[in-house]
């Protein structure tokens, strides 16, 4: 019987204390240094603290064609289709808030089996990159890509399934490529698209 209170006792502790934990452990805010003073950010999350069901009407004005939501900070994509289908996909972003273009733009082509070419831009950053690359195993764009209205930003798959979760690309929203197939399958042109 003195066990079963000890276990007990133990049990209910032990859960107060990991409910607890979070607020103590992690603040809202962070502290960061500069040279002429102290200034407070919001904290940067991972992934999983964002990771959630979205509401389409808090970003969008109306469904449509379908729209798409790219939260970079979160590193998901949530797909809203005019039938009521919902989907939420792990992503990766790009690498810098340099690469990073945010607002809004639309599906404007799809392509199974996407060829690659590098920007100008890319082959500076790194100068080992081919001028061209055809559809494959080693393509980039993994097994299809989705065009969008600004130049040289899509949303593609990737054979290097690393890159997904973590700020991996030159610009590009990056999905597995069962993920992208999915997606590819359920969007149609013109669906909106929405980078924040």
């Amino acid at each position: 019987m003195v066990k079963e209170v000890f276990r007990r006792r133990s049990i209910i502790l032990g859960a107060a204390a990991v409910m607890a934990a979070p607020p103590m452990l992690h603040s809202e805010t962070e502290n960061v240094v500069t040279e002429e003073s102290t200034v407070s950010r919001p904290r940067r999350t991972r992934n999983t603290s964002y990771f959630r069901k979205r509401d389409w009407q808090d970003h969008f004005g109306k469904i449509g064609k379908g729209c798409i939501l790219c939260d970079i900070e979160s590193r998901s994509l949530h797909y809203w289709g005019p039938d009521g289908t919902y989907r939420l996909y792990p992503s990766s972003v790009p690498m810098t808030d340099e690469l990073t273009r945010r607002g809004r733009t639309q599906v404007v082509r799809k392509v199974v089996g996407p060829s690659w070419t590098p920007t100008e831009n890319m082959r500076k950053r790194d100068p080992s990159l081919p001028t061209f690359m055809p559809p494959g195993p080693d393509n980039p764009l993994g097994s299809h890509a989705m065009y969008l209205s600004w130049p040289a930003y899509l949303i593609h798959g990737t054979h290097d399934t690393r890159k997904i979760g973590r700020q991996s690309s030159s610009g590009c929203i990056g999905l597995y490529n069962t993920h992208i197939a999915d997606l590819f399958e359920l969007t149609q042109l013109e669906a909106q698209v929405l980078l924040l």
